[in-house]
Parts: structure tokens; sequence; C-alpha cells
């Protein structure tokens, strides 16, 4: 088996995932139409999905395209893949200069568990974005231990 193919249909479907999951999880009743956001943060909400929309598409392009640089297309599109990561955790590192919250009260809350019978809070969205860099370094990590 090709694991360069391998790897770039991970890529791809990783791509799609991350597309998909943008627009399903920020147009609707808790970002772009939440009733208690100001209009000019759910047009931000609105300009960032479909960034990253937009993006997921270019990227499936640049994978499926044959030919010259099929290894440089492949970095190329890992690295566009991490952009929105990358945003995030900015956004996350810096939210104390903007009193910005990784949720509120109409949006989807923390998972809450307990730990050692303490209360521990999740941010669903931080799991996720670990989850995405992870799975975004395996799928690199596999495409380069196949060899360029």
């Amino acid at each position: 088996m090709d694991l360069h193919f391998v790897a770039r249909v991970l890529l791809a479907i990783f791509c799609v995932v991350q597309g998909a999951a943008t627009i399903v999880l920020d147009l609707n009743r808790t970002h772009a139409a939440h009733p208690q956001w100001l209009g000019h943060a759910r047009f931000h909400i609105v300009w960032q999905t479909v960034t990253v929309a937009t993006l997921a598409i270019f990227e499936v392009a640049l994978l499926s395209l044959r030919g010259a640089f099929e290894s440089e297309r492949f970095y190329l599109t890992a690295l566009l893949a991490s952009l929105p990561a990358i945003g995030f955790f900015a956004a996350l590192l810096t939210r104390h200069l903007y009193g910005g919250t990784l949720s509120d009260p109409g949006g989807i809350s923390p998972a809450r568990f307990k730990f050692r019978r303490r209360q521990v809070c999740l941010d669903l969205n931080l799991v996720a974005e670990v989850a995405g860099v992870l799975t975004l370094a395996g799928v690199v990590l596999l495409f380069h231990a196949a060899g360029s």
C-alpha cells in the first residue's frame, strides 16, 4: 500500500471534516444566529466560517492534483490546514487582552466531570483543537515516514 496516498487521503478527510464542522458548529443558534450576540460579532463568525470552508475546498483541490510537486503540495496543504488551529490557540492565549471566553451561556457548555473528587470543566473547543493538531501531526509524520 502506498503510504503517500494513504496520508493524502487522510489529510483530505481531515480538511473536509474541518471545513464541514466549522459550518455545522458555527452557522446555528449558538453562534451566527445567537440572539444575544452583537451583529458585528455575527458578521465575524460567518466570515470566519466561510474562510475556513473555502480553505478546506482549496486544500482538497491541492491534494487531488496529480503531477509534479506532490510532496510540496502535501506539506503546503498541511500548513494551510493548521492555520485555523493556530488562530484558535492565538485567540486562546490572548483572550485576557480582549475579554474573550471559550463559551457563553447561550452556547455549548463545557463538559463537566469529577476527577479525584474534584469538579473539572473541559471546554470542547479546546478538546477538538488539540485532537485536530494531534491528528494533523500524525498524518504529516505518516507522509514523512513514507519518504519523499
